[in-house]
């Protein structure tokens, strides 16, 4: 059967980006603009400023833009293609340099529309978040109505963090504060909610009575090629875990909200982090792996990748793939391990969260094995019930894994839209419910800093392994001292 969404209200805004030249606008940001304004989410007077040191007219960015993201985006509709372009405009603004005349242009271009949404989205590095919500307040830019985005990683520890937020509050309050994750945005993260919580058949077990453990990973096959600049001093535990990894725990193992209300959904998620046994001194070996790969083939390991900066001490020390046994210490889920993996070069690429469910308490039949729900964010979103079924034939019963499968592609029959997408429409929209709260970015940073303190104090080097594999050998020993697997061993 045939399923047409309800489109979302257009609402009218001003979205100036900052960085609205660079890597992360051209391949994520302006795409899914142009499939909001394909799909009438746009309103028609909206309008996307970029701003950049670039020098670039109106005309240069259209340009650009036309010449970079076409080809990255399925045009159907030439007319409306344009009529997206015609929305795009370009400023110069120099951000804590001495020329400020780029800030009386844009005071210009937003004049008179002070009742109307006014969006600034921070595609640029961290350290710009404080200077640039300084520099746009004192432009006289700031209205009531107006809200900024702020891009991840939100620093570097939890003192960087607390700063950045303070710099950002001390210019915005926090209801007009967007700190964004992508992975939040995802069709499969939104289901887990829907599937948890929509569902009676679920919630009864969804609890350490029947739930062994949860594994969550993001795994890519690509390496770091032109970014050990930044990977130096970011590494995988500050990429992927404190932001995305923590988030998809948190939707887990969530208590259900009492309304499907922003504050109701975010004050759950808090309680999570909150509620996660720290991991510190000498527990850190125990119960994390940091690995780093070495070429194999012709996939060069991280030292030697082309296009980056000459490798530092400070590349030989960093983490390229990691691995965590964690625990949330309540009612809920007293002893069920959570076990967080995430590493560049692996063998695929894939993102997923794996429910194991325990065993049946007397099985009557030989050869059988416990559920596991395996939610998949990429490549290709969906819900994956694995139940036991018997393999049709005479003779003796025979038990086969089967999945039951809900496939977003194949079920629905409208576009899937991108995570970009849906964040997009909600900070249009003002809505934060898929956005992260100051208490709830701290509370992260919390957590894993004893752990970046431990590895910085400690001698011992992150464990080798070969690109295109699974990881190091201690990612496995860590589920197989407690006799598990990761997913994929299982298969």
């Amino acid at each position: 059967m045939s399923t047409t969404p309800t489109p979302s209200p257009a609402h009218l805004a001003d979205l100036v980006v900052f960085g609205g030249t660079g890597d992360l606008s051209m391949r994520k940001l302006l795409p899914a603009l142009y499939h909001s304004d394909r799909d009438g989410r746009l309103a028609p007077e909206t309008r996307v400023i970029a701003l950049s040191r670039g020098g670039l007219t109106d005309a240069d960015f259209r340009g650009k833009v036309d010449a970079e993201v076409r080809d990255s985006v399925p045009i159907d509709d030439l007319a409306v293609w344009e009529r997206f372009l015609g929305r795009l405009h370009h400023v110069s603004v120099d951000v804590g340099g001495e020329n400020r005349s780029g800030w009386g242009t844009l005071a210009g271009m937003l004049a008179e529309y002070e009742q109307r949404d006014r969006v600034f989205y921070l595609a640029s590095p961290p350290r710009t978040f404080g200077p640039f919500c300084r520099e746009v307040h004192e432009a006289g830019l700031v209205t009531p109505r107006s809200r900024v985005v702020l891009e991840k990683p939100l620093g570097q520890d939890l003192s960087s963090a607390r700063r950045i937020n303070d710099e950002v509050g001390a210019i915005f309050d926090e209801r007009q504060i967007f700190r964004i994750d992508h992975y939040l945005g995802k069709e499969t993260v939104q289901n887990l909610l829907v599937l948890r919580f929509a569902n009676a058949f679920l919630e009864p077990i969804w609890n350490s009575l029947w739930i062994d453990h949860v594994q969550i990973t993001a795994a890519e096959t690509v390496g770091t090629p032109g970014r050990r600049g930044y990977y130096d001093h970011a590494g995988a535990l500050r990429d992927m875990v404190q932001n995305h990894l923590l988030q998809l725990l948190t939707l887990t193992a969530m208590e259900p909200p009492a309304r499907n209300d922003r504050e109701a959904i975010r004050d759950e998620k808090v309680k999570v982090l909150q509620a996660l046994r720290p991991i510190t001194g000498g527990e850190v070996d125990r119960f994390t792996v940091r690995g780093q790969y070495t070429g194999a083939g012709d996939m060069p390991g991280y030292l030697d990748e082309p296009g980056s900066t000459p490798p530092t001490e400070a590349s030989g020390r960093v983490e390229t793939f990691t691995a965590i046994r964690a625990e949330v210490k309540n009612w809920r889920w007293a002893g069920v391990p959570f076990y967080l993996r995430t590493g560049k070069r692996m063998p695929y690429r894939r993102s997923e969260i794996v429910v194991q469910f325990k065993d049946v308490p007397h099985s009557i039949f030989p050869g059988g094995a416990p559920n596991r729900l395996v939610l998949r964010l990429q490549p290709e979103e969906g819900i994956e019930l694995h139940i036991m079924a018997k393999e049709p034939g005479a003779g003796e019963v025979t038990l086969k894994p089967v999945p039951m499968s809900l496939s977003f592609g194949k079920t629905f029959t409208a576009r899937v839209p991108e995570a970009y997408e849906r964040l997009l429409t909600d900070v249009l929209a003002g809505n934060p419910t898929l956005f992260m709260r100051r208490d709830e970015v701290e509370a992260a940073w919390r957590w894993i800093d004893p752990i970046l303190d431990a590895w910085k104090a400690g001698d011992a080097l992150p464990e080798p392994y070969p690109a295109g594999t699974t990881g190091p050998a201690g990612a496995h020993e860590l589920l197989g001292r407690s006799g598990r697997a990761w997913h994929e061993e299982e298969l």
